[in-house]
């Protein structure tokens, strides 16, 4: 199914039941912090089997224990409910 694009008022309920994401240069905006540089590498290896697996790849920069992702799609033009999917699975990862 492809991903479609959500209107600013699902953007903000999406933010809402998010924790911790917000919205920068409008995309969705995280900072995820781990105690070290393996587990911050850990994250992103399973994010990426994960992001591969739904075919929606993050924007991402990592610098020793700091893992920063912004999502958005291409494809629509904006913040799509596959970002928000995406995010959810993500702070599973993250909180597992």
């Amino acid at each position: 199914m492809a991903p479609r694009k959500l209107a600013s008022d699902e953007v903000a309920q999406a933010l809402t039941d998010l924790g911790g994401w917000v919205l920068q240069d409008e995309k969705l905006y995280k900072k995820f912090e781990f105690p070290d540089f393996v587990r911050a590498f850990g994250f992103m290896s399973s994010a990426a089997v994960v992001a591969e697996s739904m075919n929606h790849h993050p924007e991402w920069f990592n610098v020793y224990n700091l893992v920063e992702i912004h999502l958005t799609t291409h494809d629509v033009g904006g913040i799509s409910d596959s970002d928000v999917a995406l995010a959810k699975k993500l702070d599973e990862l993250a909180d597992g």
